[in-house]
């Protein structure tokens, strides 16, 4: 282990694919009172909690207050930026590119994601949001919502959305792949088992890692130690559940940040729709030291009861925050042949 609680193993080294070197001036330009992990094999080291994008979208958050919590964000040394293409109709990015404006670009590792499963609509999602941000480069481009088994298979298919990934990354417009979803951790392990059928090695994956996650259809004891032994940057969301979690008043915001933050997570990324919640992430991160075991296992016995059945991880159980399953056509068109074959 070193001193941020990450196994060894999980040290950084250059990634397999030959992908240019980061330009950014991450390493010196930031506060260190934010600890900083490594990002699997990419060489870069990315803030332990990452600021969320969908929260900072809200019609509720003025863009004004939006911008200030960014920069302030950025300020006290969070670099890693979250965002998805599909988030509030766009006014994510939008919000976000206005914020790294005035040299902000330099300290942000900024991430976005497209839900296009062909290469004909991932192309033009990647090309909306760069416009968006108003960036030549994205840092992290990731498959956004991978929840069915169908995606995968539609992302690696020929026309499929992986070769507008790769077309984008040679022509610079993004520097690194990943991919997210929250619904089933085998879903996950499917994506993985593709990718490394056809010599692909994702440089980050993003999932639920939670206090409840642990107990069931769990992330973390599925997907988690494939990800670790890959050397695959992990990106840990919902450890709050959108407040969910909290309801079941067994866990404090504090210790469900902390446990997220005491896997092996590259970053644990958090929504903040206000100044408070905001300080509540930087707070946590300032003061994460790696838990003890008993410490652990008293977060997990007291959450254990009101995690069962996945009731607090809506995410998993219910279609709230399947935003594709409201619109398909996010999607693209399916293929000629699949629609050939189907008498369609």
């Amino acid at each position: 282990m070193d001193g941020s609680g990450i196994p060894k193993r999980y040290a950084s080294k250059r990634t397999l694919r030959s992908v240019k070197a980061p330009t950014n001036s991450i390493k010196t330009a930031l506060p260190q009172d934010i600890p900083y992990r490594p990002l699997g094999r990419t060489g870069v080291k990315v803030s332990i909690v990452g600021l969320g994008g969908w929260h900072i979208g809200f019609p509720r958050l003025s863009a004004t207050n939006a911008h200030e919590m960014i920069r302030t964000a950025l300020d006290a040394g969070v670099n890693f930026m979250d965002n998805s293409w599909d988030y509030n109709e766009g006014e994510s990015e939008k919000r976000m590119g206005k914020a790294l404006k005035d040299g902000y670009r330099q300290k942000a590792f900024l991430m976005t994601k497209v839900d296009g499963r062909t290469k004909k609509e991932a192309a033009r999602q990647i090309d909306e949001s760069l416009q968006r941000l108003d960036v030549d480069e994205i840092d992290l481009m990731q498959h956004h919502e991978i929840i069915r088994f169908d995606d995968v298979d539609r992302i690696f298919a020929e026309g499929g959305a992986m070769e507008a990934f790769l077309a984008a990354q040679k022509a610079g417009k993004i520097r690194f792949i990943g991919f997210t979803g929250h619904k089933d951790p085998e879903v996950h392990l499917y994506m993985l088992q593709v990718a490394r059928e056809r010599k692909f090695h994702f440089d980050a994956v993003q999932m639920p890692l939670n206090v409840m996650d642990a107990h069931y259809r769990s992330f973390e004891k599925k997907v988690l130690p494939e990800l670790v032994k890959d050397r695959i940057g992990v990106l840990g969301m919902k450890s709050l559940a959108n407040g969910a979690i909290l309801k079941s008043k067994s866990v404090t915001a504090t210790e469900c940040l902390h446990y997220a933050m005491n896997l092996p997570t590259s970053v644990v990324i958090t929504g903040m729709d206000s100044k408070k919640i905001l300080q509540q992430g930087l707070d946590a991160a300032r003061s994460f030291r790696p838990l003890s075991n008993a410490t652990v296992k008293g977060i997990l016995d007291r959450s254990r009861p009101a995690a069962a059945g996945g009731k607090y991880e809506l995410f998993k159980t219910t279609s709230v925050y399947d935003a594709t399953a409201y619109h398909p056509e996010w999607l693209g068109e399916e293929s000629k042949r699949t629609l050939q074959l189907a008498g369609v």
